[in-house]
């Protein structure tokens, strides 16, 4: 087995999977450590190192709040160690390899994590890369900066570091991405046949990767999950990039709130000191997210897609059948009227005719899937121009005493097929549903097209990709995958067109 591996900066050493046909390469240095004079700055070059490091643990998590100090869903799921090492010195990847050698040229599927760009970490336990490398293919998971460390501007950045300004948690997953192409065939990896994915926050930096345009040549597929967090009825949505402007004057209260002058003094202040006083800080201020720089992010990433104007890859997308319900609250029928009127202009007596958008009692009118039709919406319109989008919708029973549903992010365990590391008590067919995803996915990885056959050596149901003639969706259910061929409705129409007006 491949258990050496000569990186540009040095020899790793990993260590074999609970399968020993798989290496597990933990915690890399793909750059080097973003403290001190670092501290906001677009990743360094990693030093390089003599003999042979061990990587057999993952490293340090990026500087957020304790993981596994809470009640809610997410600490039950897998936020669960608060013991977990954590430090702003966290610019490592991972590499699952199943090679034997370096020369084996295996299609490579690199993963960003979710969290909202403020929580997360790949030594999650759900996304364990040992059943996916199993299939076939290299797994990398990239650590990066989150929150104040990751997504702060400041009038002095843009001034003085006018090439990296801001979005440094964007720069490290682009910095993880060139290692990878630098560096992957030391494991097995083919660098011309990788494949980016993400879920939520995770997904949305696909998209953020997908649309600079510098990255040209380092993926050629992409999968977004849950990542396109929009409404119909509303404009913008999760992942809209702000203003540089309102991010540098958000950045200058936040640096007077710490009682410092100056970006120096700043990174000056330990870690978690800068951290509690983010934390103070969002309690009356927004989050740090991603910023349009005009240098790595240079528009709204759907409406790039859109266009065009984008790396062109192959996309799969979808999301999870509760995750992000919209719809429109209003106290009357009148008051529901009007501000439908609001929204949709001419349209807005079309759409009430609609049996979908009749006043609901309870003040919730015209509920939807938002997510669902963004995700439709975007691969009906690339399709007319020659680009390929594959839409699923995850939909089987989850079992557990807390009734969830399929909540945002429940989905994880069955795509990477870790299903035996989460507390619920899964099934038969929830582990038959985990096998066809995770075929599917690594079947997309390998080759832009999710068909094929699974471990079994049976052929997959035929997922086609989805456009206007043939409105084809994957459905994950309690029975296994199911395609299906979407009604129409005016209702969806409606939405879908004011969506892609934006």
């Amino acid at each position: 087995m491949l258990r050496i591996a000569q990186t540009e900066n040095g020899k790793v050493r990993g260590i074999e999977a609970a399968d020993p046909r798989i290496t597990a390469f933990k915690g890399i240095p793909f750059a080097a450590p973003p403290v001190g004079e670092n501290r906001w700055r677009a990743p360094q070059p990693a030093k390089n190192w003599e003999g042979v490091r061990d990587c057999f643990r993952f490293a340090p998590i990026s500087m957020q709040d304790t993981p596994g100090v809470g009640t809610d869903i997410y600490c039950r799921e897998w936020h669960v160690d608060p013991e977990i090492a954590m430090g702003e010195d966290c610019l490592y990847l991972n590499v699952w390899t199943p090679a034997k050698s370096a020369d084996e040229k295996l299609p490579v599927y690199v993963w960003f994590f979710g969290g909202g760009l403020q929580w997360g970490y790949p030594a999650e336990m759900e996304f364990d890369g040992e059943r996916l490398a199993r299939r076939g293919i290299v797994v990398v998971s990239v650590n990066y900066r989150l929150n104040v460390f990751g997504f702060m501007a400041h009038p002095e950045l843009t001034k003085n570091q006018p090439d990296g300004p801001a979005n440094f948690g964007s720069l490290d997953q682009q910095a993880g991405l060139r290692w990878v192409k630098r560096n992957i065939a030391a494991f097995g990896g083919d660098p011309e046949e990788v494949t980016i994915g993400g879920q939520s926050a995770g997904g949305g930096s696909v998209m953020s990767q997908l649309c600079c345009r510098a990255n040209e040549g380092l993926f050629k597929r992409a999968i977004i999950m849950s990542g396109m967090i929009k409404s119909p009825y509303m404009p913008g949505g999760i992942g809209t990039p702000n203003t540089l402007a309102n991010a540098e004057k958000l950045g200058e209260e936040f640096v007077k709130s710490m009682g410092c002058s100056s970006i120096d003094e700043a990174r000056k202040v330990d870690a978690k000191t800068v951290l509690q006083k983010y934390n103070e800080f969002v309690s009356n201020h927004p989050r740090f997210f991603t910023v349009q720089d005009n240098v790595f992010s240079t528009g709204e990433p759907y409406q790039q897609i859109l266009k065009g104007d984008c790396v062109n890859a192959v996309i799969m997308a979808g999301n999870t059948g509760d995750e992000f319900p919209s719809f429109i609250r209003a106290d009357s029928e009148e008051d529901y009227r009007e501000k439908v009127k609001n929204i949709f202009g001419g349209k807005a007596e079309r759409l009430l005719e609609q049996p979908e958008a009749k006043y609901r009692l309870d003040g919730f009118c015209a509920k939807t899937a938002g997510i669902e039709h963004t995700c439709k919406a975007l691969f009906a319109e690339i399709n007319k121009q020659g680009r390929r989008g594959y839409y699923y919708r995850f939909e089987p029973d989850i079992p557990g005493w807390d009734d969830p549903g399929t909540f945002h992010s429940v989905d994880l365990w069955f795509w990477f097929e870790t299903l035996a590391k989460c507390w619920r008590p899964f099934v038969g067919r929830h582990y038959d549903l985990a096998r066809q995803m995770s075929d599917y996915l690594c079947n997309f990885v390998k080759t832009g097209d999710p068909n094929g056959v699974d471990l079994s050596g049976f052929t997959l149901p035929d997922w086609k990709p989805f456009c206007d003639e043939t409105p084809v969706e994957m459905r994950f259910t309690a029975d296994g995958a199911k395609p299906e061929t979407e009604k129409k409705t005016e209702f969806a129409e409606i939405l879908r067109e004011k969506i892609i007006k934006g």
